[in-house]
């Protein structure tokens, strides 16, 4: 095939989502729960608790492998690249593409997955049986399941793309950035399709531990479901959760060409660096802000056009203080008439997931003018007077631009902009 690269860049849409989360494992599910106002965060059931001050997590429940995968490569893969595999299959039949990619299709085809930890549980396990039997009783394994770019690889295996492949690793950010740097991919043509997002299989005794530890965690073991309160003055650390989102992007004629109906456009990608602390955001959120603005330029919007934002807001003191300030920083007077939402109140924190996810949901936002609510939300932060953070029950509105914030230990931003597709 000749390749051929375009003289400015391709505007690039969405047309396929596949989702794994606390409250569903796939995206119809994950929405109505959202919608509902339902909690995913409950006593861990993975393994016992018991020695642990967190006995909660936002588990994913149910999920069963054996949709796409046969039992010999059950035990062959991590629990994280499972959850890749199913919902990159989700994701690609919601396309209306095929399962397997074949020619100009599989070249002009890459993959973007990120994942904050790899495969957790082997990487664990295995240093657990070293530690107690030697070396020589190491699992074979070890290394393909548990290194974090493998999940990319096994998603190009399963589906035939041989486009750019690779893995981002950003903390809490990496979803937004596998996004973004898929969106680039195919703006500056080197790909038409992107399978992008990312995923967390991180529920471990040691992961809930080392958080605690680190005093991140809500502490709330009477009452999980209330644990997660973003926004609000009694919050106390945030909820580990699990899952994966993928998204199919596409380059918009490529799309049409083969009568692909968009779910949304993504217009604007924003990444900044904090340069200020490893795990505190800097001061006034100015990360944030600039991750904003140059998504926003890059968009062609102006801060006066974002109807809604999909805020990180992981019910930590600090890290949703300075998130309300870049908000008001980025939107100045708009800032209250915006609706926000945090999803993170209902399906915990799905580290290197939770760009992704999020920027479903905020899609799914945009789709159906449903502005899912931010549940917990009793005694609002001082710093969020006057603005429309959705408490407690989903609203109704009308957004066109859809802001999605993600943020990442190390200070690590980025921001994606997505618009309503009314073609």
């Amino acid at each position: 095939m000749s390749w051929s690269w375009p003289e400015r860049p391709r505007r690039v849409v969405v047309t396929g989502m596949g989702a794994i989360t606390a409250l569903g494992n796939d995206v119809p599910t994950t929405w109505d729960g959202l919608v509902a106002g339902r909690s995913g965060v409950a006593p861990v059931q993975a393994f016992d608790p018991s020695r642990l001050s967190v006995r909660f997590a936002a588990e994913a429940k149910g999920f069963d492998p054996s949709s796409v995968l046969d039992r010999k490569e059950i035990r062959r893969t991590d629990r994280y690249i499972q959850f890749a595999l199913w919902t990159a299959h989700q994701a690609v039949c919601d396309a209306g593409l095929p399962e397997r990619f074949e020619g100009d299709l599989a070249a002009r085809t890459g993959v973007i997955l990120g994942s904050g930890m790899g495969g957790v549980q082997t990487l664990f396990d295995n240093v657990l049986l070293m530690g107690q039997r030697g070396p020589d009783r190491i699992s074979p394994f070890f290394i393909p399941m548990g290194i974090g770019n493998v999940g990319a690889g096994q998603v190009a295996i399963a589906t035939g793309a041989i486009g750019p492949n690779f893995s981002t690793v950003s903390a809490c950010a990496t979803g937004g950035h596998a996004v973004g740097e898929a969106w680039e991919t195919i703006r500056r043509g080197d790909a038409d399709v992107m399978l992008a997002g990312g995923v967390e299989a991180g529920i471990h005794e040691a992961t809930i531990g080392g958080f605690a530890s680190m005093k991140a965690l809500s502490t709330r073991n009477d009452d999980p479901a209330a644990a997660s309160r973003p926004f609000d003055r009694a919050r106390d650390g945030f909820v580990v959760g699990e899952g994966c989102g993928v998204l199919v992007l596409e380059a918009l004629e490529h799309a049409q060409a083969r009568g692909a109906a968009p779910l949304a456009e993504l217009v604007g990608y924003g990444a900044t660096a904090d340069a200020s602390h490893i795990t505190l955001p800097a001061p006034g959120g100015i990360g944030a802000v600039r991750a904003a603005r140059r998504a926003l330029d890059k968009a062609g919007l102006d801060p006066s056009e974002v109807d809604h934002v999909n805020a990180h807001a992981t019910s930590t003191a600090e890290g949703d203080k300075a998130e309300l300030a870049a908000i008001r920083t980025i939107l100045g007077d708009h800032a209250r008439n915006v609706s926000v939402t945090a999803n993170k109140s209902m399906l915990g924190h799905t580290l290197g997931a939770a760009g992704a996810v999020e920027a479903i949901v905020t899609i799914l936002t945009l789709r159906t003018g449903i502005v899912p609510p931010t549940i917990n939300l009793d005694d609002p932060d001082e710093a969020a007077a006057g603005m429309d953070l959705t408490p407690k029950v989903a609203t109704k509105r009308d957004p066109r631009v859809a802001l999605s914030n993600s943020f990442g230990f190390g200070g690590q931003n980025t921001a994606l902009v997505f618009r309503r597709w009314d073609a």
